[in-house]
């Protein structure tokens, strides 16, 4: 029996999952390294964080997917493209 099939994941799904973690990881291990707790004003006038920054570019990418899906006949992959796309204008200007 494979591990987790009573969940019915599919690889996508799985791949999803795994990414998180590894940004989180990521984050984790670039913070004991260069350790920048400081918030920095973007242009939304909000201070943010590294993992606020994490947590916006995540969240506005599900919007981003979930309006694909709903909106356009292209395939999903060229929303996870916009989403990178995303997520760099987030991470250098928010």
């Amino acid at each position: 029996m494979k591990p987790l099939a009573w969940m019915a994941w599919t690889w996508h799904t799985g791949a999803f999952f795994i990414f998180i973690a590894v940004c989180l990881i990521t984050m984790f291990v670039w913070e004991m390294i260069k350790p920048g707790g400081d918030p920095r004003v973007g242009v939304l006038g909000l201070d943010t964080t590294r993992g606020d920054r994490l947590f916006i570019s995540l969240l506005g990418s599900a919007y981003i997917h979930v309006a694909w899906l709903g909106l356009t006949d292209l395939p999903l992959w060229w929303g996870s493209v916009v989403c990178g796309f995303f997520a760099l204008a987030v991470f250098r200007w928010v």
